[in-house]
């Protein structure tokens, strides 16, 4: 089993009615995961990064041990990343984790062997939040064991760049990336819609490296499923198939407004959008569309089942462009009309008619 980014202390949506919440539900989201793991008699569970969302505390690195003592013989590979880098004074240096958990403390690339299962798992921990080198382009396995893995955690030019041909070349049989939120594999296809190499999601598919994505969504543009990715290790190929575990998940949704609705209206139609999507979920809303230019909709109303995280209004006002014009012949308002009223509804011409009216309009009122 790989994950990673599971960001055990953060606090996603601090000060929403839900955010405490948040913070246990992902540690019971890597509770899932290590039950997921022992059902489904994994010998071996890699973590590239970030188990934590900062330095880990003592007493929460105690209870991650305890966790992973569940698994029995499964052995647990893990290093820190560039949120839990090891910081001089990190609990992570000197802790004494148990017999089936390895954690690699080195700057430099160097490995945890487990002859039990014929593998080196190769990596490096962070020691500061940025590291702008590529530390990954020479890690060649030194061919100790018959498997050879590599933990990296990286990929943006602040935090170990990454090319992706070069991480081929190095010839590991399998490389666990952490960093980016999203399952994907290096080709950057989702490797959940659209599997690997075309292949189903649902089905394990052959590829040599993947990002697992983040274990649970931690931010409001981590959207789409969340989870860990399943992989089977043989000589001849690696086959991986990514498995959705996540509790929520962010979605951007867009609400189409129409030129009668009310705020009553408004706020079922929003209602009606997150029961179909699901209500567990957490949202980001953008209001779209035309309304009733003598409308203002009261938009910290709208949050029926307190899930919105952000709500936002780009509707546009929908004038009586004939009827101002007629009024408006001649002034600046007439003429601005005159200029745009021919163009269609879903044209940039358009929505300029509509925002410049609305500016001159209020102008007028002030």
């Amino acid at each position: 089993m790989h994950i990673a980014d599971v960001h055990l202390g953060a606090s996603p949506d601090a000060g929403s009615a839900y955010s405490a919440d948040r913070r246990r539900e992902i540690w019971n989201g890597l509770a899932r995961a290590v039950k997921a793991c022992k059902e489904e008699k994994a010998e071996l569970l890699l973590i590239a990064g970030d188990l934590f969302h900062r330095q880990p505390l003592l007493r929460e690195l105690k209870e991650v041990n305890d966790l992973f003592q569940t698994l029995g013989s499964s052995q647990v590979v893990l290093a820190a990343g560039n949120h839990d880098y090891l910081k001089r004074d990190s609990y992570y240096r000197t802790f004494a984790w148990g017999e089936n958990v390895h954690m690699i403390l080195g700057g430099q690339i160097s490995a945890v062997e487990l002859p039990e299962l014929s593998t080196a798992v190769y990596g490096l921990s962070y020691y500061s939040k940025e590291i702008t080198d590529r530390l990954y382009d020479q890690a060649f396995p030194m061919k100790r064991q018959k498997y050879e893995i590599l933990l990296a955690h990286g990929g943006d030019e602040r935090h170990i760049p990454i090319q992706k041909e070069k991480l081929r070349s190095l010839g590991y049989d399998y490389i666990a990336l952490g960093h980016i939120h999203k399952p994907l594999d290096m080709d950057g296809r989702n490797i959940l819609h659209k599997g690997v190499n075309g292949c189903p999601s649902e089905q394990f598919c052959e590829s040599r490296m993947a990002y697992s994505g983040a274990l649970e969504p931690i931010d409001k543009n981590d959207t789409g499923p969340h989870g860990y990715i399943l992989g089977e290790l043989t000589k001849e190929c690696c086959r991986i198939r990514f498995v959705p575990c996540a509790l929520r998940e962010y979605v951007h949704m867009e609400v189409m407004t129409e030129k009668k609705m009310t705020n009553r209206g408004l706020k079922a139609r929003i209602r009606e959008q997150i029961e179909a999507s699901g209500t567990q979920n957490i949202y980001k809303v953008t209001v779209k569309g035309f309304r009733d230019p003598d409308i203002l909709f009261e938009l910290s109303d709208m949050d029926t089942y307190g899930n919105i995280i952000e709500l936002s209004d780009e509707s546009k006002p929908a004038y009586d462009f004939t009827k101002l014009l007629a009024q408006n012949r001649g002034d600046l308002l007439g003429k601005y009309i005159e200029s745009l009223i021919d163009y269609d509804e879903d044209s940039v011409e358009y929505l300029a008619l509509c925002e410049g009216v609305q500016a001159l309009m209020e102008t007028r009122r002030g």
